[in-house]
C-alpha cells in the first residue's frame, strides 16, 4: 500500500501514538478505511477531494493580472518563472538596495539566484542568510521569502527598525533554493519534494536536498535509497544546488551571523542540532532569541509555534541545512517550520498567505535585532 508520508517525512520517526498525515490514491482508500477501523486506528479525512483543493490553488491564473511586476501580488502562490521576472525587476529598479547574483547552476542548469538586501552603508557588515523552498512542494516558503524582500522596500523608508536593519546587515535571500523541484511541482507533480537529479541505478529522480549536507551525513532520519522521500544522496553536497549555497556560506563564514530556512509545514521554530539530542555551546542565547521570536509571531494572530531543538522538538534528522550551518561557525541557525499544522498541509490556501508572512515577518525581525543587541 503505497502512501505519501506529509507529517514525518519518514517511517523512521513513526512510534506508538504518533500522528501521521498521509496522502492515499483515491483507489487505495476503499481498502485502507476499513482497514484502519479494523486495526482500531482513529482517523481523520482533513482533505477529501485533493484533485479540486489544487485546481483551486493554481487554478485559471491569467484573469489575476499576475505578470505586471509594478502590480506584482504577493498574495498568491509563483511560478519560477515570474519569481524570477521579479527579482530582475527588483534588481533593475531598486538598485540603491538590492542586488540580484547567481550562486551557481542547478542540475537541470537553472540558475540559482539571490538578492543581497541592504544599504551599501559601510565596506564591511555582518549578514543574515534566508533560504526558502529546499523542498518543493512547501510553497508558502517561497512566498515568505518574496514577502520579506517586498516589506523590505516598502517601509525602509517608513520603519525606523527595518532602517535599522538594512543599514546594519547584509540580508541574503534565496527565495527558492530547490529551483528544479519547485518548477516540477507548478507542472508535474504538485507534492513533489527532493531535487532532480538522475539516479544511474534507480529510475528514481531526485534528493532530499535537507539530507544532503556534510553534517551526520545519512545518519539517522535519512534514507540510503533512492527512491525516498528523505534520500541522503550517494555522497554530501552531491547536488549541485547544495555544493553552490555551502560554497558561497563557507567563503562568507565570517561575516553571515544568521541561518534561516523556511519550511512548512508544523508551526514551529527549530534551531541545532537536529541530528542529535545534545545541547547547542550557545543555548541560551539562540533559546532566548526562538522564546522571544515565538511571542512576536503570536502576538499577530495568537497563532502558536513551538520552539526547541530540531531533535527534541520535530525528529532526529542528519544533513539538514541548518546543523550544517551552524557547525561552519554561523551562531544563529533557525528552521521555522511556517503553517499550518496538518488542516490543509502543503496546500495552504492564498489567503493565508497574508497572515502567516505578517507573523513570521515579526518573528523574522526578532531574531534580527536580537543579533544586533549582540547576546552574550
Amino acid at each position: 500500500l503505497q502512501v505519501d508520508l506529509w507529517q514525518p517525512s519518514s517511517t523512521f520517526h513513526i512510534i506508538e501514538g504518533t500522528v501521521i498525515d498521509v496522502r492515499v490514491p483515491q483507489n487505495t482508500s476503499r481498502s485502507l478505511l476499513p482497514y484502519l477501523q479494523q486495526a482500531n486506528i482513529q482517523y481523520t479525512i482533513l482533505i477529501s477531494d485533493l484533485q479540486k483543493a489544487i485546481e483551486n490553488q493554481t487554478g485559471p491564473r491569467s484573469s489575476r493580472n499576475r505578470r505586471s511586476l509594478p502590480g506584482y501580488n504577493y498574495e498568491v502562490y509563483h511560478s519560477l518563472e515570474e519569481i524570477q521576472d521579479w527579482m530582475y525587476y527588483l534588481n533593475e529598479t531598486h538598485s540603491d538596495l538590492v542586488h540580484m547574483f547567481s550562486v551557481g547552476k542547478s542540475y537541470e542548469g537553472r540558475p540559482l539566484f539571490v538578492l543581497k538586501l541592504g544599504k551599501r552603508s559601510r565596506p564591511y557588515k555582518k549578514a543574515v542568510w534566508i533560504d526558502c523552498g529546499i523542498h518543493a512542494r512547501e510553497w508558502i516558503g517561497p512566498a515568505f521569502c518574496q514577502w520579506f524582500v517586498k516589506e523590505a522596500l516598502q517601509t525602509y523608508q517608513t520603519d525606523p527598525a527595518m532602517k535599522k536593519m538594512l543599514t546594519q546587515l547584509y540580508f541574503y535571500i534565496m527565495p527558492v533554493f530547490n529551483v528544479d523541484g519547485y518548477h516540477f511541482s507548478w507542472t508535474n507533480d504538485r507534492f513533489w519534494r527532493k531535487t532532480r537529479s538522475k539516479n544511474s541505478r534507480f529510475r528514481c529522480h531526485g534528493v532530499d536536498a535537507n539530507r544532503n549536507w556534510k553534517v551526520k551525513w545519512c545518519d539517522e532520519g535519512a534514507s540510503l535509497h533512492p527512491c525516498d522521500d528523505t534520500y541522503c544522496g550517494p555522497f554530501p553536497e552531491s547536488e549541485p544546488e547544495v555544493k553552490a549555497v555551502a560554497h558561497f556560506l563557507r567563503k562568507h563564514r565570517k561575516q553571515i551571523k544568521a541561518y534561516l530556512s523556511f519550511h512548512a509545514y508544523a508551526q514551529m521554530l527549530l534551531y541545532p542540532y537536529s541530528y542529535k539530542y545534545a545541547t547547542i555551546p550557545n543555548f541560551s542565547c539562540v533559546e532566548s532569541a526562538a522564546y522571544n521570536a515565538v511571542n512576536a509571531l503570536q502576538s499577530a494572530y495568537g497563532v502558536r509555534y513551538r520552539y526547541g531543538p530540531a531533535s527534541s522538538t520535530l525528529y532526529v534528522s542528519s544533513g539538514s541545512s541548518m546543523d550544517w550551518a551552524y557547525k561552519n561557525g554561523i551562531p544563529y541557525a533557525f528552521a521555522f517550520e511556517l503553517r499550518d499544522t496538518g488542516h490543509f498541509g502543503f496546500l495552504l490556501p492564498e489567503t493565508l498567505i497574508k497572515p502567516t508572512c505578517t507573523e513570521t515577518m515579526l518573528a523574522v525581525k526578532n531574531i534580527t535585532f536580537h543579533l544586533l543587541k549582540k547576546c552574550h
